[in-house]
């Protein structure tokens, strides 16, 4: 790996406007900024919500952008609209169905200006259908999509993780989109939705069948346990040769029962509740040296913050300036690049109207009428 090598931006010199707030569509802009977009943030007055409900992951998705403070429900927003419309490639939205025309930042009005603009909606439930208008957040597309039916662990009930899934998937998704209506070279309209992410997700893991084994995607030995020193450890068996391994640390499991994998799964009960007792045995320091020693897949739970001090992370450039980075290289290059913090609300505001050509007297007027507000 090059450490002085120059970022992998292939995205440089793409133009985003992204009126979207919360979680799904500024996650799929980050991404986007991360890999070389020049992302302008367009705010109403008060901001976007996001600022005060979840502040850290508005601070992390939203590096790498400028904020433009901006009321658009005000008539002389409008010119301003078009002429960010005219000046981008992608305009992202992420409101409910109906919303961005009121305001006339819909995608028939902005293509007015912009003929090849790519323009993408972000909503709970898509543009059309029943639901269309059904208000909604991750964890009721989560649900509705079947991702909550089947549990994540051998002996205990479906969970819902700490990661918005569907709001995450959702903006990973807006951007591949995005990127494939780049690539195709003319004007698109994407229409996604949070709710069909989840489901994708839901019906990729876990398939259609009505009958559908509510274990058939989990195994006892590939799961989490306590240590003895409350810590929690997870165990990464899935292989003959990793439960060999681990049956040589704790010889009490060379019982016929647990000799093939069917058979760990037809006893997984018994041997889930052993493995309980097994793990609160030794510390989860002894533990991990142990499996490392004898090749078995282990690893610690840690929080982000304890992972971010990882060598092997620090070593991969995996952080920069207190975030996180696009997660691939390329070419012996880290791909994506931490240009900007996040931006105060209107902290680019003047600066965004002067690349847009409105003079000094057009601006003052905007900021007197509070069309516009700058920090």
């Amino acid at each position: 790996m090059n450490d002085q090598a120059e970022p992998w931006r292939p995205l440089e010199g793409v133009k985003v406007v992204d009126f979207s707030m919360f979680v799904p569509g500024p996650f799929a802009s980050a991404i986007l900024a991360d890999l070389g977009a020049e992302v302008i943030k367009v705010e109403m007055p008060k901001g976007d919500p996001g600022r005060a409900y979840v502040p850290v992951q508005f601070e992390t998705e939203n590096r790498n952008k400028r904020s433009l403070a901006l009321d658009l429900k005000q008539p002389s927003a409008r010119e301003i609209v078009q002429r960010l419309a005219r000046n981008t490639e992608v305009v992202v939205e992420g409101f409910r169905p109906g919303v961005a025309k009121r305001l006339s930042i819909d995608f028939e009005s902005l293509r007015k200006s912009n003929s090849r603009l790519v323009y993408c909606s972000v909503s709970g439930y898509g543009q059309n259908g029943p639901w269309r208008e059904r208000p909604g957040h991750d964890v009721n597309y989560v649900a509705a999509a079947g991702a909550l039916a089947f549990p994540g662990q051998w002996l205990k009930a479906p969970a819902r993780s700490s990661l918005p899934i569907a709001d995450m998937g959702g903006g990973a998704f807006a951007a591949i989109a995005i990127l494939a209506a780049l690539h195709e070279g003319k004007g698109a309209y994407l229409d996604l939705s949070l709710f069909e992410t989840a489901f994708f997700w839901a019906a990729m893991r876990h398939g259609l069948d009505p009958e559908a084994d509510p274990r058939a995607h989990i195994f006892p030995v590939n799961d989490v346990f306590e240590t003895r020193d409350g810590k929690r450890l997870t165990l990464g068996i899935l292989e003959d040769h990793f439960w060999q391994n681990f049956v040589q640390l704790a010889p009490e499991l060379d019982d016929a029962r647990f000799s093939t994998d069917a058979s760990r799964r037809e006893h997984g009960d018994a041997l889930s509740l052993a493995l309980q007792e097994i793990l609160k045995t030794r510390s989860a320091d002894e533990w991990l040296r142990l499996c490392e020693e004898n090749d078995v897949p282990v690893d610690l739970c840690v929080t982000p913050a304890e992972a971010a001090r990882h060598p092997h992370l620090v070593e991969r450039q995996a952080l920069e300036r207190g975030y996180a980075k696009f997660p691939v290289w390329a070419n012996g290059r880290r791909g994506g690049a931490l240009r900007r913090r996040t931006p105060k609300l209107g902290e680019h505001s003047r600066e965004v109207l002067v690349e847009l050509g409105f003079d000094d007297a057009e601006i003052a007027g905007f900021l007197k009428s509070a069309t516009v507000v700058a920090s």
